[in-house]
């Protein structure tokens, strides 16, 4: 998979269609940071006339997951990757754009390292943060993702 946000949001079209239904999309990716966006309207809304909780969580799990998924890749190995834990706090009713940023690829390559000279697996945490259009906070996501070499 090349990560190009096109093709990446094309693969959620196949792979994740309820993200790509809620709209949410891939902006910017690079070896440090990754940028996921969503519009608040009516297909994902909740009853307050803001975004639902489960759409901020898809973006914000996307917005570290795809780090992850590229940080592998660029390993050359075959390793698993899965969420085992998450904790969020919600600042602000979404509303407009909100854009999902996790800038901690960094990390990422220390922990794909350990996992491939340990062998054992490698839990580690991601945090995501939500802005709106005016760059207020609006919700703060840590997912806990675990690594591991298959065999």
């Amino acid at each position: 998979m090349q990560f190009i946000p096109s093709k990446i949001n094309r693969f959620l079209m196949f792979k994740l269609p309820a993200a790509w239904i809620a709209g949410v999309r891939v902006k910017e990716i690079t070896d440090e940071k990754a940028v996921v966006t969503a519009r608040h309207k009516w297909i994902n809304q909740n009853p307050f006339q803001s975004m639902y909780f489960a759409v901020l969580a898809m973006g914000a799990e996307l917005s570290t997951g795809i780090l992850v998924m590229k940080k592998i890749q660029e390993s050359n190995r075959n390793i698993s990757m899965l969420v085992t834990h998450i904790e969020a706090d919600f600042t602000k009713k979404a509303r407009g754009k909100i854009r999902f940023v996790c800038e901690e690829g960094n990390l990422i390559d220390e922990k794909i390292k350990r996992a491939v000279e340990t062998g054992e697996g490698v839990t580690f945490n991601l945090n995501s943060k939500a802005f709106d259009e005016k760059n207020d906070l609006v919700c703060h996501f840590v997912f806990q993702w675990s690594i591991k070499i298959k065999k």
